[in-house]
């Protein structure tokens, strides 16, 4: 149903456009209704449907978002003209912002370009740009206050903002479709967030393309959120956690990030199915982290770590794929209960780091994980080693608490004490044992989506 565009409807009083092909009603034609008739006639405006929402039509002209929102009621859409709009706008009722690909939102460098403030609002289609630069008031191309309710923000364009898109207590926000490129004229620690999330429940964000800035999505004090399908490179963290709880990470892809997908003093927290390539220190870290479950992600060439436990308690590992990083997990600060099945450890400089003086049993139930630098044999042939793997000697012990001892490692001293505890296992000192090693690794669906997409 189309509408007059609101300065070409030939009803100047300052009333709502009527439908194309309707005749306005003449000034004084309510008067002669009987009073009664002018309640209902009333109250079936009062009760038009959605479907009979109007659409404004606004033209490039200066002041021309801001005149029009003045005039639109609830449910109406307002459709940019190509060009740009040197506008800072606050959206307070249900509307649509439509740019329909080619209007341009350009800040005047104060403050937050687009501020959202009430409920079932949709921004789409815009290039959004020229927010301020100040933390304390996180200026951001597109904000999201705590008034606001169920927004949508989807397809658009987030330019060089000092935040890209700030979920700020705005509950079950939807943020989807986002191209959102950070600034980069300041070190990345002073940069803010492509997406900074805190205190929303039930936010979505997924199927965005976030690049530079400091971290691709930081969530702080928030829960049941699911971050799904985006895409992060040249970034400090792809996904920053803290204080998060029973919440999902899936689908993701991270490259050439400072770090992976980081989860700090959260619980319940779902990392699945996604990818790390070429990310400098870890793929993915969690710290303090309890019950989590950490399943089918595919990590590459983390030139530190693939993966990084600092006292985190209760996870699920398995079906993960950790290959060519200089440690393959790495746990410390006593880290305990962590169940490890089904994972492959793929040409890792140390497969596992891990210090204790008891057993750790990584197999359940006669199955175990998959370890490239294992020889073993398989006379059986139902898939499990005879014999069980063993990923450090009492010498990696010594090297990860003496570094300096690496200068030893070709004497024949330090050959005859691995020669003697792999002819001697019970001189081994404890640690990682893997009881049901697996002869063949299985690939994550993960890593063949992105050998596909190449």
């Amino acid at each position: 149903m189309r509408w007059l565009h609101p300065q070409s409807d030939p009803d100047t009083t300052g009333r709502r456009p009527v439908r194309a092909g309707a005749k306005a009603p003449a000034l004084g034609a309510g008067r002669a209704l009987p009073s009664l008739l002018l309640g209902l006639t009333l109250g079936l405006f009062q009760m038009v449907p959605a479907s009979w929402a109007a659409e404004w039509q606004v033209p490039n002209e200066a002041g021309a978002i801001a005149h029009v929102l003045a005039q639109a009621a609830d449910g109406d859409t307002l459709r940019l003209a190509p060009g740009i709009y040197n506008e800072r706008i606050t959206l307070d009722r249900p509307i649509t912002l439509d740019g329909q690909g080619h209007a341009t939102l350009q800040g005047d460098g104060q403050g937050s370009v687009v501020t959202v403030t009430g409920p079932g609002i949709t921004v789409q289609g815009l290039t959004v740009k020229g927010s301020g630069s100040d933390h304390g008031t996180i200026d951001s191309g597109i904000q999201l206050t705590k008034t606001a309710r169920a927004p949508v923000i989807r397809d658009n364009t987030v330019l060089g903002n000092l935040y890209g898109i700030d979920i700020h207590g705005a509950r079950d926000a939807l943020v989807t479709g986002n191209t959102i490129e950070g600034r980069q004229d300041r070190l990345m620690n002073m940069r803010g967030n492509g997406v900074y999330v805190w205190n929303a429940p039930g936010a979505t964000v997924e199927g965005n393309d976030i690049r530079w800035g400091r971290d691709g999505i930081f969530v702080n004090s928030s829960k049941r959120n699911t971050f799904r399908g985006n895409l992060f490179r040249d970034l400090r963290f792809a996904v920053h956690y803290m204080y998060a709880d029973n919440s999902e990470v899936s689908d993701n892809v991270s490259i050439g990030n400072h770090l992976g997908y980081a989860v700090m003093f959260s619980t319940r927290v779902k990392v699945m199915n996604n990818v790390s390539l070429n990310d400098r220190d870890h793929g993915v870290m969690l710290n303090y982290t309890n019950k989590g479950v950490i399943s089918g992600n595919y990590v590459k060439s983390a030139k530190d770590k693939c993966t990084f436990l600092y006292n985190s308690h209760k996870n699920d590992f398995s079906g993960n794929w950790f290959q060519g990083c200089g440690i393959g997990i790495h746990f410390t600060a006593g880290s305990e209960g962590n169940r490890m099945v089904g994972n492959a450890f793929v040409g890792n400089r140390h497969q596992v780091k891990y210090v204790s003086t008891q057993w750790v049993e990584w197999s359940e139930e006669g199955r175990g994980n998959y370890w490239s630098d294992f020889a073993g044999f398989d006379v059986d042939g139902n898939g499990i080693a005879d014999a069980p793997y063993r990923p450090n000697d009492s010498m990696d012990h010594v090297l990860w608490t003496q570094p300096a001892a690496k200068l030893l490692m070709g004497s024949p001293a330090v050959q005859l004490v691995r020669w003697s505890q792999s002819a001697f296992p019970a001189l081994l000192p404890g640690g990682v044992i893997d009881s049901n090693p697996l002869m063949r690794p299985e690939l994550p669906e993960a890593a063949n989506r992105v050998e596909q997409d190449g």
